[in-house]
């Protein structure tokens, strides 16, 4: 029988992410009736906050599950059967959406793309112009592909459907990318925008939310898939305008701590935090890859994601191995491959709520998981990360 592991779990895997002690206090509240006067502040707080975060001014809708359950809002909502979405591939996450439209009845073309290089914004551009009847209704963007540790630059995406004049909806997945990566949903012409609490948000697992453009809500009238429970006519009929049903007022209690906390620090200090701990990882996995070691997934510089790291093991070395090691050895959690990539890579997630001292104790964790291992790999990978950490912090 294994002895339970001390100290404290460094938690890095990519989602879901480390939850701050104040954000769990906030959310041992006591029960509350979710039509109270004080509590509809909270509710109403939390609104103008996450559309602050989307940096948005339109509408907001919001759902008690997953990532995936705004994903099937965001569809049912917005297209009829039959409808033609166009989905440009990044990884497990843009195959997953596909999977559920079509489960769903709509008919899906993909942008196709090599997963560690990223989809080729002029491949997008050209399906957008070569559909001259106008038959794609919706582009469903991943911005941030957690099973690659790869972003996709939306701004681009829109400026090449505006390019050829298309007047699909653009739809994007910000679920691993909001609070970590710049998002601007109102800027970047984005008519829903998918999130969900447990990523950047700091929060648990069970909440979700669009945001929603006025141009969706005009194509809102026209569809005609099967909703209730996620409809948003239904929900505006709400004193929330939102949550059919009962509302899960921990969770309110909890957002409203965690955006106090991304305000206080500001919002692009929160993203030059993620673009900081993410160079270090990065730098750390570079010095690896010598000496045929473990290398960065995405051989892209242009698309390293901020938010998670996905580290590609030398052939003939199992990545569950490594984090098993690190599990059970050094009580530290990696994210595991997902999809062709299990077995293959590993991911560091780091994003949230995360600082110097715990990116360097994961590096330092899976170094010594490599040695245990034996994996081939150049040492001085997490010198490499301090190095870069120190002259960041001298020049601050």
């Amino acid at each position: 029988m294994s002895k339970p592991p001390r100290g404290r779990l460094f938690f890095a895997n990519p989602g879901p992410t480390n939850i701050p002690d104040s954000v769990l206090h906030a959310m041992a509240h006591h029960a509350v009736d979710f039509n109270d006067v004080a509590f509809q502040k909270i509710y109403e707080g939390c609104v103008a906050g996450l559309k602050r975060v989307l940096k948005t001014q339109q509408y907001l809708f919001m759902y008690t599950g997953s990532g995936h359950a705004a994903w099937e809002a965001s569809l049912v909502n917005l297209l009829s059967a039959g409808d033609l979405v166009l989905i440009p591939e990044t990884g497990n996450f843009s195959e997953s959406w596909a999977r559920m439209a079509a489960g769903l009845g709509l008919r899906v073309q993909v942008v196709p793309a090599d997963w560690r290089h990223g989809v080729e914004i002029s491949a997008v551009r050209a399906a957008l112009a070569a559909d001259a009847k106008h038959e794609i209704k919706a582009v469903c963007a991943v911005q941030n592909e957690t099973s690659t540790g790869m972003f996709l630059p939306v701004d681009q995406v829109r400026r090449a459907m505006d390019e050829v004049k298309h007047p699909a909806l653009l739809l994007v997945d910000t679920i691993s990318s909001l609070a970590s990566l710049d998002f601007r949903m109102d800027e970047w012409g984005v008519d829903t925008a998918v999130g969900a609490s447990q990523k950047g948000l700091m929060l648990p697992t069970g909440m979700s939310f669009t945001g929603v453009s006025e141009k969706a809500m005009e194509a809102h009238k026209n569809s005609t898939l099967p909703k209730h429970y996620l409809s948003w006519t239904v929900m505006q009929g709400r004193k929330q305008r939102s949550f059919v049903g009962t509302m899960p007022v921990s969770f309110f209690f909890g957002l409203h701590e965690s955006l106090r906390l991304i305000e206080e620090e500001g919002l692009e200090e929160v993203f030059a935090r993620h673009a900081r701990l993410a160079e270090a990882v990065r730098r750390c996995v570079r010095q690896w890859s010598g000496n045929n070691g473990p290398q960065l997934f995405c051989t892209n510089p242009t698309r390293e994601s901020n938010s998670v790291t996905a580290v590609q093991m030398p052939d003939g070395h199992d990545a569950e191995a490594i984090r098993k090691i690190c599990t059970e050895k050094f009580n530290v959690s990696l994210g595991g491959g997902l999809s062709k990539l299990n077995g293959h890579v590993f991911r560091i997630g780091h994003l949230g709520d995360l600082n110097e001292p715990m990116v360097l104790g994961t590096l330092a964790s899976v170094e010594m998981a490599l040695r245990v291992q034996r994996v081939p790999h150049a040492s001085g990978g997490v010198d490499a990360a301090i190095a870069y950490l120190a002259q960041e912090a001298k020049a601050a």
